[in-house]
């Protein structure tokens, strides 16, 4: 697909179609990296990582342990 580069700003400007953004997963105001690689232009999504159970519980310190947290009892017979 053929786009212009437009000016904005001090700055250069490319109009992403919706169908790239859908198909990327991308939303306006989303964080993208840009960089060049071997004369192209790479637009890249940023997207959150997913949480790492191990990872988090690595980083569990004394200083960053809450005490126990009571939640009531069980509602309805269901053992929660």
């Amino acid at each position: 697909m053929r786009v212009i580069v437009k000016k904005w700003g001090n700055s250069a400007s490319v109009r992403i179609p919706a169908g790239i953004m859908e198909a990327a997963c991308l939303n306006l105001e989303d964080p993208v990296d840009i960089r060049e690689e071997d004369g192209r232009i790479v637009i890249e999504p940023i997207h959150k990582n997913k949480y790492d159970l191990a990872q988090m519980l690595a980083d569990i310190t004394p200083e960053n342990l809450h005490a126990e947290v009571d939640f009531s009892t069980p509602v309805c017979k269901k053992l929660l």
